[in-house]
């Protein structure tokens, strides 16, 4: 059943006003509660301020509706603090949700709140607050942070600071004056992934702002949900700018499996620990031991709705949102684009300068090959989408003198969106010494996957058999010193699993077996590696500038 809300910036200390107001509303909109964010009471230094307080804790303010608020930047009033001591609310309908807080109120709506801002490093190393006196203070740690982490979802999400990255990719306009933007925390973006609330509500006194929509990918348990997230940050209450916001919210309603126009993916990124070295060969092969993860049984795939169309699929360039900075080759039946999220950084191959992690996408919005009706488009389709992998491996192969190899793996579906080939650089001595096909088939032996079996592939992907997972393990004869008249003596294995259409798999296989031998586990999730837009673009123009010989969209 669904709920009426209503929101408040900072009142800062303007009590009879706010909930005069609020009180006026609820007549004519039956809210089912109030939420304030930022700051309640504000500096409290004036005697108009305390003679408000004192209204309102003897009773002379009415605050006519269930009312929740946490910390903004300023601390609460000690008669405030001593008040909530004593009868955990401050008035009747007035609660305290705490520094860090969670409620299921009676609607059955989750809130988790963060109030206060990040205190110092050595605060970030503490563990969560759990005394009385630790729920009051402004500041919180990153395990504060952390803690809530165990609620695992969020109806809707209060903090006091804005996460880390929420301005990426979002057309809003901001306030000339920088100085009013809120600060950013790498801790709240971490909050918002994990919980991906329905709605996030922060303070930014002086103007509102409300961001673009954005869904969180699917996860292993939910395949085919793409939780959306809307993130609004309220001017404060008695401001020229918006300082209310009343929305509608049914708890039970099921993720949206579909983007709609106008919603982008989430520009927030996870927190990141610095890559080391490589590990030896054999060493990185050992990593795939069935003690170094925890695969838990796959469970019952839900109902799958029908896929999206071209207007909405991120691979589709008739998509009006789709990402057209990472594009950067248009053939004829096919176009090639830096992936988002690549696995590798963009230093991890000093030969090539940018990460390589490329993705090769056919224009014929289709889940395989073989669903391209049209034979004469299918074959084309195909031919120029080996094409492009030929150019890529050429491309490698010229630039770091034979010492880089490459996979290419797909997952072809029948009740797929849109097919596509993801094509990555591997150090050849690793394909060369079989670690690449090795960790391919134990990754499968460790989830009790059908077995692989070698293939070769029709010339032109009519024979393509139903359900499967395919890579290509490709290395060229060439080696250090050597010219790349050696390709003639380049090398090439087709390994093949084939899916029922009743079996569990996991998409992200191909990324995770590579994530894995390269030692770039912290990167396994794309969530994890993801650029801001800029970083994006000059890799892009980085590949671009590097293969334009071996582009032949430009002939």
């Amino acid at each position: 059943m669904s709920s009426k809300i209503i929101v408040l910036g900072s009142v800062n200390c303007q009590l009879q006003a706010a909930f005069t107001k609020l009180a006026k509303l609820q007549e004519k909109q039956n809210f089912a509660f109030a939420i304030i964010v930022g700051n309640l009471f504000g500096d409290c230094s004036t005697e108009a301020e305390l003679n408000e307080i004192s209204a309102l804790l003897q009773g002379n303010i009415v605050v006519p509706l269930p009312t929740y608020f946490t910390l903004g930047d300023r601390p609460l009033p000690t008669r405030v603090v001593e008040k909530i001591e004593a009868d955990d609310e401050v008035c009747p309908n007035l609660y305290f949700l705490g520094k860090r807080g969670t409620l299921k109120t009676s609607e059955g709506i989750r809130i988790s709140a963060l109030g206060g801002k990040l205190g110092s490093s050595t605060d970030a190393q503490s563990k969560p607050e759990t005394n009385a006196s630790g729920r009051f203070q402004t500041t919180y740690s990153e395990a504060d942070a952390r803690a809530l982490f165990g609620t695992h979802s969020a109806d809707i999400l209060i903090t006091n600071q804005w996460p880390k990255g929420i301005r990426f990719g979002s057309q809003v306009a901001l306030p000339e004056d920088k100085s009013l933007l809120p600060s950013e925390v790498q801790c709240v973006s971490d909050v918002v992934a994990t919980l991906k609330p329905r709605y996030h509500f922060s303070a930014s006194d002086g103007f509102f702002y409300e961001r673009e929509p954005f869904f969180h990918m699917p996860t292993e348990d939910s395949p085919d949900a793409k939780p959306l997230t809307r993130f609004i940050s309220l001017a404060a209450f008695g401001s020229k700018q918006k300082a209310m916001y009343a929305f509608t919210i049914d708890p039970k309603a099921a993720p949206p499996i579909t983007v709609a126009a106008g919603v982008t993916a989430s520009p927030l990124s996870a927190s990141q620990v610095k890559r080391k070295g490589l590990a030896p060969q054999r060493e990185s092969f050992q990593r795939f031991s069935v003690a170094e993860e925890d695969h838990q049984r796959p469970r019952k795939r839900q109902q799958r709705a029908p896929p999206p169309g071209p207007d909405q699929c991120f691979f589709c360039l008739s998509n009006p949102n789709i990402a057209t900075h990472l594009i950067t080759s248009i053939g004829n039946e096919a176009y090639l684009t830096t992936a988002k999220g690549p696995l590798p950084p963009n230093n991890f191959f000093p030969d090539l300068g940018f990460p390589g992690h490329m993705l090769i996408i056919p224009l014929s919005h289709s889940p395989t090959i073989n669903t391209i009706s049209d034979p004469e488009m299918r074959t084309n389709t195909y031919t120029e989408m080996q094409r492009y992998r030929s150019s890529l491996h050429q491309m490698i192969t010229d630039r770091s003198s034979g010492k880089l190899g490459a996979v290419t793996w797909e997952v072809s579906r029948g009740s797929g969106i849109h097919i596509h080939w993801q094509f990555l650089p591997v150090p050849a001595d690793l394909i060369r010494g079989g670690l690449v096909e090795a960790a391919f088939k134990v990754e499968a032996e460790n989830l009790s996957y059908p077995r692989f079996t070698s293939t070769t592939a029709s010339a032109d992907g009519s024979n393509e058999p139903g359900d499967f997972f395919r890579v290509w393990i490709w290395s060229s004869g060439t080696t250090e010193g050597e010219t790349s008249e050696a390709e003639a003596e380049a090398s090439e294995k087709t390994l093949m699993l084939e899916l029922t259409p009743d079996f569990r798999f996991d998409l992200q296989f191909g990324r995770r077996v590579m994530a894995k031998l390269l030692e770039l586990d912290k990167r396994m999730n794309w969530k994890d590696a993801t650029q801001a837009v800029e970083e994006e673009e000059a890799d892009a123009e980085a590949f671009k500038e590097a293969f334009k010989k071996y582009d032949f969209s430009m002939e």
